[in-house]
């Protein structure tokens, strides 16, 4: 079993796999989620439990426990790091993109990706993590604005 060590990396890795590659699956929605278990208005539902600025458990529960085979995870080459991402909007359906709530707060998962060449929006780690530049130079990954 795989393990992620920050979550919302793997946020990345799947927004990778899921969204943009569609070799991980079934795609997580959790508007269907939410409505199989009896919330038709997700955005009503965030507000009404003041959600807005989490991720919610459902979602959560989801993608920390969903599998990633390491065959799978040897096809990424490049991630980004971008707030418009599908995943972010799966995990906060209302979320502004105006706090840190998907900041990546580790790069020790990079150990998960031995084929990883590029990572666009690498440079904007630094301000998550300021040495993120120098790991990621040290291990060969381009890093892109």
């Amino acid at each position: 079993m795989t393990v992620f060590r920050d979550f919302n990396f793997k946020l990345l890795v799947i927004e990778k796999l899921m969204y943009w590659d569609r070799t991980l699956g079934p795609e997580f929605s959790l508007r269907d989620h939410m409505r199989a278990h009896g919330v038709e208005d997700l955005e009503a539902h965030v507000e009404r439990n003041e959600l807005e600025y989490t991720v919610l458990a459902e979602a959560r529960a989801y993608f920390e426990e969903l599998e990633i085979p390491a065959e799978l995870l040897a096809t990424v080459d490049e991630l980004t790091f971008d707030g418009g991402h599908s995943v972010y909007m799966e995990c906060a359906p209302v979320w502004d993109g105006e706090d840190d709530l998907f900041d990546i707060r580790s790069l020790d998962d990079l150990d998960l990706l031995p084929n990883l060449k590029v990572f666009t929006g690498g440079l904007a780690l630094a301000h998550m993590l300021p040495d993120a530049p120098g790991i990621l130079a040290a291990r060969g990954i381009e890093a892109r604005h």
